[in-house]
């Protein structure tokens, strides 16, 4: 009853207003108070400062600037197996599988679209159907950086407007097409071996914002409308294991792979970090 209760209140609340708000504060140089609130976030969520390049709190001139904070150069160690897809980003690996056609596993008993995921253009989901996908969910805890999987060339991104839920595995279990309904910036990119990839970056309550290392802040949109950004002329090529962007509080992010490409390994529900293992290429 008190998990019912947990999820419906989030259709009556101001999320964007509580989400926007937030992140006005988070991204203010408040001095003693800031420090004061990293304090408490680090308490709170156990948070390890010891990988942090910057160890020191009173560095951080506001919280935005702490949560995105970048690691010590090899805390996180990229797999480096040729035929080996790298995990995107620290957190959880909530599902992942085959795509039944347009379908995708959110969690137990719910699905949804992977064309609406994408952002509704056939053409751009097509090439997934019947494909590989995996869900990464980040804690308020978890590094917030997102890398590439592959190497990848930076063909299009698009971002899509949507509503703010909550995107924990009570709200996952619970709210259809969460995934498909949450604001959120797609990047599809072309790799060598297995043609093209997506990676989504998907918002929630509380997340502020959502940047990509080659256009910066991306979400929220003033305009509130979807907006694609074409890349195919220029020539932007991401290694595996570079940054690709970064989520201001937490939230999850989704790679999807063509059909017959990769192998997924791994334990659903089991704690993962940025460049471990998390696929084997099996396209030939």
């Amino acid at each position: 009853m008190l998990n019912k209760l947990k999820v419906n209140i989030q259709y009556f609340l101001p999320k964007t207003l509580i989400t926007r708000l937030a992140g006005k504060l988070a991204s203010a140089k408040l001095g003693k108070f800031t420090t004061f609130l990293i304090t408490t976030f680090i308490k709170h969520y156990n948070v390890d400062m010891n990988e942090a390049e910057v160890k020191n709190i009173k560095e951080y001139e506001t919280f935005n600037a702490f949560f995105t904070r970048a690691l010590q150069k090899n805390a996180r160690p990229i797999t480096k197996a040729s035929n080996a897809v790298a995990m995107p980003a620290d957190g959880v690996l909530s599902e992942y599988g085959e795509i039944y056609k347009d379908a995708m596993v959110q969690a137990k008993g719910h699905y949804y679209s992977l064309n609406a995921l994408l952002g509704g253009n056939e053409k751009d989901s097509k090439v997934y159907e019947s494909g590989t996908f995996a869900t990464v969910y980040l804690s308020p805890a978890n590094y917030h950086r997102v890398h590439m999987p592959l190497d990848g060339k930076l063909e299009k991104m698009v971002f899509v407007p949507g509503d703010l839920f909550s995107v924990n595995l009570l709200t996952a279990t619970n709210i259809d097409n969460l995934f498909a309904k949450n604001e959120r910036v797609i990047c599809f990119f072309k790799n060598k071996t297995i043609g093209e990839f997506a990676v989504v970056m998907v918002g929630a309550t509380i997340v502020a914002s959502i940047a990509t290392v080659f256009a910066g802040t991306v979400a929220p949109s003033g305009g509130r409308e979807k907006n694609i950004y074409r890349y195919e002329k220029e020539n932007i090529t991401l290694k595996k294991g570079a940054e690709l962007g970064r989520f201001m509080l937490g939230s999850t992010v989704i790679c999807v792979f063509p059909k017959n490409s990769v192998t997924i390994n791994g334990k659903k529900g089991s704690a993962v970090k940025m460049g471990e293992t998390l696929a084997e290429i099996t396209i030939k």
